[in-house]
């Protein structure tokens, strides 16, 4: 999981957590109504929306370069490549416009950012302007959209459950009232529905027992664990409401055509990496090998591994695998995550999970949609994944940027928030 002091403290990771570098330019504009403060400390007015007008022009400039992105994204015959292309070369795809001066005069509002003299923006400031950008730079109405979220962090809080008493539970029953599709896209790869069911028992309770909703929109709530290894349905006369769906139903094709040897030698080779980490870091942790996945747990359960040396084991392991002849062969991905009290490689990624629920809410939920003859799978500028695991490295919510946009919350109660403030907009566009 990210930790509290990973989301207030990794600035530098801005580089490649988020496609904007508003940094310089929003330090050069504090330090001016820095100086500004001194002389004037009674014009509190003044300055504030001296402050406002300026942080709002450099969004506005950022915002502008992105508009050039998107275009030069949907022009093929243009040899060049945009000025933001140029000023970030690891930028990626951008699925919706991101008004950010909309977003930045939303969180100004809330956060009263330009009202502070001596703090700057912080890091959080930016990730919430960026956010609120991303909600209002969706067509939430153009087609029945796909929102996917996180589970530890996102949902409840990291190692807990999502319980009846959740604030989170009945805004997502309002989404499902609204015809939104869900999918709620863990890593927690558990094979048996009665594990999915004790962390999630809150929300499955109350799908199951609302009269609000139609049989069709119970159906659309499913369960992607494992990262992108097993998939459940909402089956309200199973014991646990939850049916798992055979592989052979929702199987993309090109993960239908990842070898098991491939992947066997994946998962050996990071049990190698591991075993090595346990040993060379002295971890209080033992080794457990799934059939798509293996890890280092704590050992015993009560003993907690420095955040240094899981970010430590997550990294020398991506690079084993990198280099690895099974790596090098790209034949089957895989994911190296901190889970906050473990680490684990899953075979996919959540780009892959999320990728499943847009072609199975595309196909009504009948498996391989999107392919020969099926519906047209939910698309990236429709799909909306909700996670707290977006750094480059160790983040297993990061691969999902490459398949829809996404918003980086850092606590449940953030995801709350973010829900309501979908919900307005919605509401709006309705009206």
């Amino acid at each position: 999981m990210t930790t509290r002091y990973r989301v207030e403290c990794e600035t530098s990771s801005m580089r490649t957590a988020t496609p904007l570098k508003p940094r310089r330019a929003r330090t050069a504009v504090h330090r001016y109504e820095l100086s500004r403060a001194w002389q004037s400390m009674n014009d509190l007015a003044q300055t504030r929306e001296e402050a406002h007008r300026r942080y709002s022009e450099i969004l506005r400039d950022v915002e502008v370069m992105i508009d050039d992105h998107i275009a030069h994204q949907h022009d093929a015959e243009n040899p060049f490549p945009s000025k933001l292309k140029l000023l970030v070369p690891s930028i990626g795809p951008f699925f919706t416009r991101l008004p950010l001066e909309a977003g930045f005069k939303f969180q100004d509002h809330k956060r009263y950012i330009s009202s502070r003299r001596f703090v700057s923006p912080s890091f959080n400031d930016v990730r919430l302007i960026l956010n609120s950008a991303q909600m209002m730079g969706r067509d939430q109405l153009r087609h029945p959209p796909a929102r996917t979220f996180d589970g530890d962090v996102t949902l409840y809080d990291d190692g807990q459950s999502l319980e009846p008493s959740s604030p989170i539970v009945p805004r997502l029953i309002d989404l499902l009232r609204k015809n939104v599709k869900i999918g709620i896209v863990t890593a927690a790869g558990y094979t048996t529905a009665d594990k999915y069911y004790a962390r999630l028992h809150g929300l499955l309770d109350a799908l199951a027992n609302t009269a609000e909703l139609t049989p069709t929109q119970k159906q659309s709530l499913i369960i992607m664990g494992g990262e992108a290894n097993y998939l459940f349905e909402f089956s309200p006369s199973s014991p646990h409401l939850l049916a798992p769906v055979p592989r052979c139903r929702w199987l993309t094709p090109e993960m239908a055509a990842w070898d098991e040897r491939d992947i066997a030698e994946v998962l050996d080779v990071a049990e190698a990496a591991l075993g090595d980490c346990i040993k060379t870091l002295n971890l209080p942790a033992v080794l457990m090998r799934k059939d798509r996945a293996v890890g280092i747990v704590a050992d015993p359960p009560s003993a907690r591994i420095p955040r240094e040396s899981l970010e430590e084991t997550v990294l020398v392991v991506q690079k084993v695998l990198e280099l690895s002849s099974a790596g090098r062969r790209g034949r089957v991905p895989f994911c190296a995550f901190n889970g906050g009290r473990d680490v684990f490689v899953d075979i996919g990624d959540k780009s892959w999970g999320v990728t499943v629920c847009q072609r199975w809410f595309a196909g009504g939920g009948n498996g391989n949609s999107g392919g020969d003859g099926g519906a047209a799978a939910i698309k990236g500028d429709n799909t909306l994944h909700v996670g707290d695991q977006f750094l480059s490295a160790g983040a297993n919510d990061f691969r999902a940027r490459s398949v829809g946009t996404t918003a980086w919350i850092a606590s449940p109660a953030e995801t709350v928030d973010l829900l309501d403030e979908l919900a307005e907009l919605m509401g709006k566009k309705m009206s």
